[in-house]
């Protein structure tokens, strides 16, 4: 089963941590089914960018992106290269190493 290595999060993820992932399960939903609770303003349904990611191993691995979350991370903070919406990124079959973005353009949080 692959992994995802999370680097660490100053608060969603102090330690860093190393995940089981099944393949096909979006990274949002691997990061809150192990409590780590990445934002996700809009319940997954692509509609916000609170659950950027950076990917900075495997993202070829990943599901290709659609077109309405390319245009979503035009509007990411810290937007790079390899970003993706963790809730519309589905694992592959190769581990990740993501980064979890210090901010996030959420203006405000619902559990915080």
């Amino acid at each position: 089963m692959p992994q995802i290595v999370v680097l660490p999060h100053a608060t969603l993820c102090p330690e860093g941590a190393v995940l089981e992932a099944p393949a096909g399960r979006s990274v949002c939903d691997v990061l809150l089914d192990n409590d780590i609770e990445i934002e996700h303003a809009c319940e997954k349904s692509c509609a916000c960018t609170t659950c950027h990611i950076v990917v900075r191993e495997g993202f070829d691995s990943l599901n290709e992106q659609l077109e309405k979350e390319e245009d979503l991370l035009d509007m990411a903070w810290g937007l790079e290269s390899t970003s993706r919406l963790s809730c519309q990124a589905l694992v592959g079959e190769e581990d990740l190493v993501i980064e979890i973005p210090k901010y996030t353009i959420n203006h405000a949080r619902e559990n915080g």
